[in-house]
């Protein structure tokens, strides 16, 4: 008996290690089918809602949602797809991973490693564990995430009209993209910073600011409620400003506690 097609979506924001994983996954699982190849915790977490895969391989540290948070939006939004993580992290990560029996990658991957993970995957098909997965990700935590990670931005500087501003980012209510520039969001108005966001999320605390849609990043200090419609889309209400912002359905899991 020939052996079923599987699909699969990739997650790893340095595009030469998501390219050398794209060439061993095709050695190591041929008849394994690549649905979408992501360099962000958004981007795969609506990719795993839009396509449903048997497989996902997910880089733990992204920008904007780990690797771990866009695992537990998983749990939700693709039910049915096993998670492989990627990592790079030290011993204590490691031990962590294997106490919770979640399958995982340590960088650089190994062929045979590889194997043995593919060979799993073939055998014992089916969903994670959510709570395994919910127990890792509070066992690791935000600090661990951190790794060696920038100090998060404290200031930035925008521009409205002719003027420039100094705005302090906790006094950001949201980012919102705009072409290839960022619209800041206060209590005061907005003004326009020429960073992508995507560039934003690598230098934003991770704790405080979440990406809500793929072209959204609020302050969750800014937010005043969450209402979830019948379709499982969401509303972010704003403490400082009268509009609401649109929730992906996918991201809907950052408000489970809210």
């Amino acid at each position: 008996m020939s052996e079923p097609t599987a699909t699969c979506v990739i997650a790893e924001d340095e595009p030469l290690l998501r390219q050398a994983l794209v060439d061993q996954l095709s050695r190591a699982w041929p008849k394994l089918r690549i649905v979408a190849e992501c360099e962000d915790g958004a981007s795969a977490l609506e990719a795993l809602a839009e396509h449903q895969p048997e497989v996902a391989f997910l880089d733990i540290r992204m920008p904007g949602l780990t690797g771990l948070e866009v695992a537990a939006g998983a749990a939700q939004a693709s039910p049915g797809t096993r998670i492989v993580f990627v990592t790079a992290y030290d011993q204590y990560a490691i031990d962590a991973f294997e106490r919770g029996a979640v399958d995982y990658l340590l960088k650089p991957i190994k062929p045979d490693r590889l194997m043995a993970t593919v060979q799993r995957l073939q055998a014992r098909g089916g969903s994670n564990d959510a709570a395994a997965l919910a127990a890792l990700l509070e066992r690791l935590g935000p600090a661990a995430l951190k790794g060696d990670a920038p100090e998060p931005l404290t200031w930035i500087t925008a521009s409205a009209g002719r003027e420039t501003r100094l705005i302090l980012v906790d006094d950001v209510a949201y980012f919102r993209a705009d072409n290839k520039y960022t619209t800041v969001v206060t209590a005061e108005g907005e003004a326009l910073l020429r960073t992508p966001i995507k560039e934003l999320l690598t230098v934003l605390d991770a704790c405080t600011f979440k990406q809500i849609h793929r072209s959204t990043i609020v302050n969750l200090k800014a937010v005043a409620g969450v209402v979830r419609d019948d379709s499982g889309r969401g509303t972010v209400r704003l403490k400082s400003r009268p509009e609401t912002l649109a929730v992906s359905a996918p991201f809907m899991t950052l408000f489970k506690h809210m």
